[in-house]
């Protein structure tokens, strides 16, 4: 295997918009620049989303301007339209993220309309950001299992990699959402995108619930794929999957990786310790196995 692996951290937006308890924009702040401080370089702070749908991310202006002139690191935003888009660019946004479902039955329930409506909704933003400058970043959820349509074909994956890809995506991130995936399923669909869009463009953006998801990720390198999505602490869920848990934990993708011989230039006790601030703030302990086993040794100051 490679020895480059990119983590990108999604905790602060796709972690936290997921949590009942909101958090402050100071709090946010605070804990991106302790996720930075801890050595994660990629970040997603934020989303331009209707206050009324997700109170949880009100302020991704003000924390996207709070943290945007932190030099060497790169912060992404979800932008759902072209309002969002316009918003995150007098913010100072330089990347953006869409999203599709793989999965009619998730679409509808999560933003609303069918995979196709959702695509010619974004097809305008992705225009106005190429031309604009701004690079954008593709999501799909439901790529391995949806709660109202249950399995989900590889070839409906496929179909919407291609047109995030062909619209103009840099990268597009695969999601298990509600985290039913396991290793053989992953491999197989790794191998099914990439006939479509290429492995080093691809990201697995892969949730916990059954526990697979660093199996998962395991077969997905073993593959090729070089890009994970992760959460401090395990943080996110799922509103529209009832059970569905949060996202892999950065500090066991960390662990792992580092386990493998993979330098990651994270330090885990910072970034254990950022975990616990957050943890505090919401209410609840990580779901991190590495950060419970660590601050039950009392390695975390």
């Amino acid at each position: 295997m490679s020895d480059s692996v990119r983590i990108v951290e999604v905790g602060p937006r796709d972690g936290l918009q997921n949590e009942r308890t909101p958090v402050s924009v100071e709090n946010r702040i605070a804990f991106i620049e302790a996720l930075i401080g801890a050595g994660l370089h990629t970040i997603e702070v934020g989303a331009f989303v209707s206050p009324k749908a997700i109170p949880q991310m009100v302020g991704s202006d003000q924390v996207l301007r709070g943290v945007i002139d932190h030099v060497g690191n790169e912060f992404h935003v979800l932008v759902p339209n072209e309002k969002g888009y316009e918003a995150a660019c007098a913010s100072g946004a330089r990347v953006i993220a869409v999203f599709a479902s793989a999965s009619e039955g998730f679409s509808r329930a999560n933003i609303n309309c069918t995979v196709a409506e959702s695509i010619e909704r974004f097809k305008p933003v992705i225009a106005r950001a190429k031309a604009d400058g701004i690079r954008v970043r593709g999501y799909i959820s439901c790529v391995l299992g949806c709660p109202f349509d249950g399995e989900v074909r590889p070839q409906a994956v496929v179909d919407v990699a291609r047109k995030l890809w062909d619209l103009g995506c840099y990268e597009v991130s695969l999601g298990d959402t509600i985290g039913v995936g396991t290793p053989l399923k992953a491999r197989q669909l790794l191998r099914a995108v990439a006939g479509s869009v290429p492995m080093a463009k691809l990201a697995m953006h892969f949730h916990d619930t059954y526990g697979q998801a660093l199996a998962n990720l395991y077969a997905g390198m073993e593959e090729g794929c070089r890009v994970i999505d992760s959460a401090a602490g395990g943080l996110g869920g799922c509103p529209y999957a009832p059970g569905a848990t949060g996202n892999v934990a950065t500090e066991d993708v960390v662990y792992m990786l580092e386990g493998m011989g993979v330098a990651t230039g994270v330090d885990m006790a910072k970034l254990v310790a950022a975990t616990n601030e957050i943890s505090r703030l919401i209410g609840r302990p990580p779901a991190s196995r590495v950060a419970s086993a660590m601050n039950a040794k009392g390695r975390v100051g």
